[in-house]
């Protein structure tokens, strides 16, 4: 596994320079980020049920171990000059065939590396929660297992230095949250959706697959520097160069989540409660936000793609906000705030290069205060025999201290309350949207916006429902309940991800640290004129967003909520949609999945009445034909001598005529 010599690549990305030096020293260890997690997979299931005793510590010590090596990389990244933090580690040829090669190489640059401390330190977290949320499953082994390979799927879509390495990470991160989604499968809800997302995903995955082709007949190659450096050059042509981004657009869409791709994710809280946090904080849904990102370059040089992601990545903000208003199931309206929060970092890094690392600042901090909501939601979840109903909740903040707090400190990140991650970042993307300046500035700004005031809604919604106002549930009968706080090995980590929620935001934007960390890679945003003065923008957003929590305290605090909610005949047609969400299964499954149906069909009837009647007509009749001539082979002498006679007269007859002619 020793690096090629000295392997300059040098693209123009972002402006700037970058070239890929190869990897020594520590750097010479980043194989094992990937390799360490793979391995624990490998081992629990391939050893069995010999390895159910200490499966679960396997699969954490893993984890734990390619965080750590993920933090030498980091440091040895803050060693070297800022233009010299780009390290590529070639591994093996993958694809040679005549010109055209393929190496499986890894790339540590300032990109990757912060993906590599989100997803192994996250994750690690989430394997220490799983310990206990997973103690009593017969297949704990199993989950830690998949966990595994899920992270090393992750990481290998996150270091590959070229696209045919990143698309097979991809698609092992889809294959892995397919086994982790339908974990509980004997739960024909969870194979159900299982399947969905597995097909849902493979809509983006054709993007992806078709983009890469793309490259590799303008360009003759699909590593990043090639690519990207073909495409700064001009050698791509505008439309061409369009039709790549827009493929990249719906792949990313269908990882993460976004319209018109979203009806997957909420579905995917079928799941166990971990893969839930896995999924939407640490791995799979920031996929699609990675990948506009690294490919920056590719999106620079095409306005069209550019506007068509910040168009989605508003409409997803209002989709997830709207839809999140409705739901009572606790995971299922952490759900759609992932996919209106993943609408926000789309909206940011369609903006370009101004946007570019603050999406990937949102996304770090959304990694810790959403891993931190839905651990506290699956402690709430265990604590009430695993009841989801919002409904059935209420005043758990006395029993169940330390989830509160922790959750707690989740909730104000999210809505952007003043000191927490979110109003760092969150409120960075709402500043940068406007600064667009025109209508469209103003346009996309109100949307973030009206999406901040959303979200403070709902998110308000949850958390009294949950814990505050009175019990709604009973202690005593079939359905009593006897809520208690979490064992310590799920509190410890979500007492450390709070701690995240309330500092990372203000240490990713303090000086500027993370963008000029991101700047090599994202490129440096232009300093525009602001349309609003920063604090004016910041009272704003406080303002609206205070309105979004004054009408859901007034609404689920102040009156009773009922513990079952009110059929859809005596709600507004607005809730009606949101409970069904806006529609979207009912217009994929009108427009997609009813035609593919009525295609499928009918191409079967004409296999078999076609192809088939074809195939089996010559031969019925060959067939028929066969059994009457068989009828002249009787088998006596004096039947075949009559037919010779009446052969013979037919041939005299007709020579006869023809001479008489």
């Amino acid at each position: 596994m020793n690096a090629d010599p000295l392997l300059l690549a040098a693209a123009e990305h972002g402006g700037s320079k970058i070239h890929y030096a190869a990897a020594s020293g520590v750097f010479s260890l980043t194989w094992l980020l990937i390799a360490l997690p793979l391995a624990g997979a490998a081992v629990l299931l391939l050893g069995g049920r010999r390895t159910d005793g200490f499966g679960h510590l396997l699969g954490t010590l893993t984890s734990a171990a390619s965080f750590v090596i993920g933090l030498v990389l980091f440091a040895g990244l803050l060693d070297r000059p800022g233009d010299d933090r780009a390290l590529s580690q070639q591994l093996y040829s993958w694809i040679p065939v005549n010109g055209f090669r393929v190496d499986v190489g890894l790339l540590v640059d300032q990109l990757s590396v912060v993906f590599v401390l989100l997803i192994t330190g996250v994750g690690t977290l989430i394997h220490i929660y799983s310990i206990g949320y997973m103690a009593h499953d017969p297949a704990r082994r199993k989950f830690f297992a998949y966990m595994n390979l899920f992270l090393a799927s992750m990481l290998l879509l996150v270091l590959g230095d070229n696209f045919l390495s990143l698309y097979a990470g991809w698609e092992l991160v889809g294959l892995s949250s397919f086994l982790l989604i339908k974990f509980w499968e004997y739960k024909p809800a969870a194979a159900t959706a299982a399947n969905k997302a597995f097909y849902m995903n493979r809509v983006g995955d054709v993007g992806l697959a078709l983009a890469i082709m793309f490259m590799f007949a303008t360009v003759g190659s699909t590593s990043y520097a090639d690519v990207f450096g073909s495409a700064a050059a001009g050698v791509i042509g505008y439309g061409t160069i369009t039709a790549i981004a827009l493929l990249l657009l719906l792949a990313a869409c269908g990882k993460s989540g976004q319209f018109p791709l979203q009806a997957w994710l909420p579905d995917a809280m079928e799941g166990p409660t971990p893969i839930s946090a896995l999924i939407h904080a640490a791995t799979m849904v920031t996929a699609g936000v990675y990948l506009i990102v690294r490919a920056g370059p590719i999106f620079n040089e095409t306005q069209a793609a550019r506007t068509v992601v910040v168009i989605i990545g508003a409409v997803t903000i209002l989709i997830g906000c709207v839809i999140g208003c409705a739901y009572d199931d606790i995971k299922k309206v952490l759900a759609y705030s992932t996919v209106s929060q993943i609408g926000y970092m789309f909206l940011a890094v369609g903006l370009g290069p101004a946007g570019y690392a603050i999406g990937i600042m949102h996304l770090l901090a959304h990694g810790f205060f959403k891993a931190g909501l839905f651990l506290g939601s699956g402690s709430v979840i265990h604590a009430m025999n695993d009841d989801q109903d919002l409904r059935h909740y209420g005043g758990l903040w006395r029993y169940m201290k330390i989830t509160w707090v922790t959750f707690g400190v989740g909730y104000l990140a999210i809505i952007g309350f003043p000191g927490f991650s979110g109003f760092f970042t969150k409120d960075r993307i709402i500043e940068t949207a406007f600064d667009k300046g025109g209508t469209s500035g103003y346009l996309l700004g109100s949307i973030a916006l009206l999406g901040a005031g959303i979200t403070a809604f709902y998110m308000s919604r949850l958390f009294l429902m949950t814990f505050h106002g009175r019990p709604r549930w009973t202690t005593e009968g079939e359905h009593a309940r006897h809520p208690h706080e979490s064992p310590g090995s799920m509190t410890g980590p979500m007492i450390l991800l709070a701690v995240g929620s309330l500092l990372a935001g203000g240490l990713f934007v303090l000086g500027h640290s993370l963008q000029d960390w991101l700047e090599p890679v994202a490129g440096a945003g232009v300093e525009g004129v602001h349309t609003f003065s920063p604090l004016v923008l910041t009272l704003l957003t406080l303002v609206v967003t205070a309105g979004g929590f004054a009408g859901a305290y007034v609404r689920y605090q102040l009156r009773p909520v009922e513990a079952t909610a009110p059929p859809d005949s005596e709600v507004t047609l607005a809730t009606v949609a949101a409970r069904h969400d806006l529609f979207a299964n009912t217009f994929n499954e009108t427009v997609a999945m009813r035609p593919g149906q009525y295609l499928t069909r009918f191409l079967v009837w004409l296999d078999l009445v076609g192809v088939d009647g074809l195939v089996r007509g010559s031969a019925a009749a060959i067939g028929g034909l066969s059994g009457r001539m068989r009828r002249l082979q009787t088998g006596f002498v004096r039947s075949y001598a009559l037919s010779m006679l009446g052969g013979a007269v037919l041939v005299v007859g007709a020579l006869l005529l023809v001479r008489a002619g």
